[in-house]
């Protein structure tokens, strides 16, 4: 029969195996749960990254006349284009991964950037201007609804 100092260290023994066996599970369960969150955050990130792809080949059918897609300068070959276009007489540019191409096939290509206009340092700010330029014109040159009879 085992001493009472021995079954005491048996038991604690056995005590901190068994907290320690329920903290690895709940640091499972706890990864589990932010893996879900990471994946539903790439999911996310995907379809937002693919709207923008498809709100930018709009843009450019928009601007034929200035849009074009031109290799990044520190691109090999089958790498990041450029897309450049001249709204609000300003030249606008974003990146493209390769995956988006597909979509500007209605956008010519150059194989070096032509400089149409002064790039911008704050291009949001350009967007965002030259936008509430476009509705305060529409908004002038709509005629108002006529009053309706008494």
């Amino acid at each position: 029969m085992p001493s009472p100092l021995l079954r005491l260290v048996r038991a604690r023994r056995t005590a901190a195996r068994h907290r320690l066996a329920l903290d690895l599970d709940d640091c499972r369960r706890q990864l589990a749960r932010w893996q879900r969150h990471a994946d539903s955050y790439e999911r996310e990130l995907t379809h937002l990254s693919r709207e923008r792809a498809h709100l930018l080949a709009w843009l450019a059918a928009l601007h034929p006349s200035s849009a074009v897609i031109t290799p990044a300068t520190e691109a090999g070959p089958g790498g990041t284009h450029l897309l450049r276009l001249v709204a609000g007489e300003r030249l606008l540019t974003w990146r493209l991964p390769p995956a988006d191409l597909p979509l500007f096939t209605h956008v010519r290509h150059a194989e070096s950037p032509r400089r149409e206009g002064p790039r911008i340092p704050d291009q949001s700010a350009h967007i965002r201007h030259h936008t509430h330029l476009l509705a305060l014109e529409e908004a002038l040159s709509t005629t108002p609804p006529p009053p309706d009879p008494p």
